[in-house]
């Protein structure tokens, strides 16, 4: 029972995705059409990602950035600073899941460099970098997938899409900018160690490196996703076959679970009825709500189709990203680069993951009534 316990207290949204996907099969009994749920382009970029940070982190990369970071920011405050803007605005590019995989760790090391007493910074910093990949990711299409589907299925233009969200961008970044306030300044100089650099082996950065680059030309649709997945594996094992002992195989399932349940509630004749009784006139609404229970990426695709109002269906799913824990499913990404440590703190990560978000969900909602 303790066991039991204990790996629910570290894989609790695992769990939870476990559980719920097993309830929507009652609804939905399995068959074949369970293969069609799973993104699985997703599943493969994600896997890439994640050994390619694994090789990164072995050889001493991220420790070498958090030491730059730290020699550049006068405290600790200014290093999340930092890392919030670069999460910002390079998720506009490379999406928010691959800005969170790449700049996570680096947080967590530098936390853990400064052996604070208290957890509640790294906790604060790691989720100010969720947010702000969250909401910076939504001002391009190529920044997350709902985007690229909402474009397409309504022909939005860039340039559209870019008016559209450029006033929650900006009020986004005022939020973010006064969240920082959140993180103490504490001075980086005096207690940081420097990083540990014997495992450094330039081979692997390299290939490493490559593998990471492949994955963002597989984001831009450059090349084809099974390609990327054959080339990053014949890559590792060139680098260190242990690298595929460092990949969190639960996130994967978790993402497994999730596709399952979201499929399956979109075969519900009785959860389509109701949807197509409420959407329209409320599609901000209904699509921020959906987006709590189902994620952002399924409730662009399941409301398009009752709604021919692409700009609310627009600002409603990139804004119903923050909230709970599966609102974007880059969020359970951080949650479980920070939970894979040792040291991590889940229930207080959760407590404060709601609250910020929440708090963050609701100006972000009067702001959109104030300004539609």
């Amino acid at each position: 029972m303790k066991t039991f316990i204990y790996f629910f207290k570290k894989q609790s949204v695992l769990c939870i995705a476990f559980i719920v996907a097993v309830i929507s099969a009652f609804f939905v009994p399995p068959d074949s059409g369970y293969i069609g749920y799973i993104n699985f382009s997703t599943l493969i970029l994600l896997f890439c990602l994640m050994g390619a940070v694994a090789g990164l982190n072995s050889c001493g990369v991220f420790g070498r950035l958090s030491d730059f970071l730290i020699r550049k920011c006068s405290n600790l405050r200014a290093v999340v600073f930092a890392l919030m803007n670069v999460c910002f605005f390079s998720s506009m590019l490379i999406t928010n899941d691959v800005a969170l995989i790449t700049f996570v760790p680096v947080t967590v090391m530098i936390f853990k460099s400064l052996k604070l007493k208290s957890n509640a910074p790294l906790i604060c910093a790691v989720i100010i970098e969720t947010a702000s990949a969250n909401l910076g990711s939504m001002m391009l299409p190529t920044g997350n997938p709902q985007n690229i589907f909402l474009c397409s299925q309504y022909g939005i233009t860039p340039p559209e899409l870019v008016k559209t969200l450029l006033p929650f961008g900006i009020i986004s970044y005022i939020l973010l900018s006064v969240s920082i306030l959140m993180i103490p300044k504490i001075s980086c100089g005096v207690t940081q160690e420097k990083s540990e650099r014997s495992d450094y082996s330039m081979k692997k950065v390299v290939l490493c490196s490559a593998i990471f680059i492949i994955s963002l030309l597989t984001v831009a649709g450059i090349l084809n996703e099974y390609i990327c997945l054959a080339v990053s594996l014949v890559l590792i094992l060139a680098c260190d076959f242990r690298l595929l002992s460092k990949i969190d195989y639960g996130l994967l399932l978790t993402f497994v679970f999730f596709f399952i349940f979201t499929g399956n509630i979109g075969c519900i004749d009785a959860v389509s009825e109701f949807l197509s009784n409420i959407v329209s006139g409320n599609e901000l609404a209904v699509s921020v709500l959906s987006s709590q229970i189902i994620s952002n990426v399924p409730a662009s695709v399941l409301l398009s189709t009752f709604t021919d109002n692409a700009k609310l269906l627009l600002i409603g799913t990139n804004l119903g990203g923050l909230g709970t824990p599966v609102a974007s499913l880059a969020s359970l990404i951080s949650y479980r680069l920070y939970a894979s440590d040792k040291d991590s703190a889940s229930g207080k990560y959760m407590a404060i993951f709601m609250l910020y978000n929440i708090a963050f969900l609701a100006l972000l909602c009067i702001s959109a009534f104030i300004i539609l």
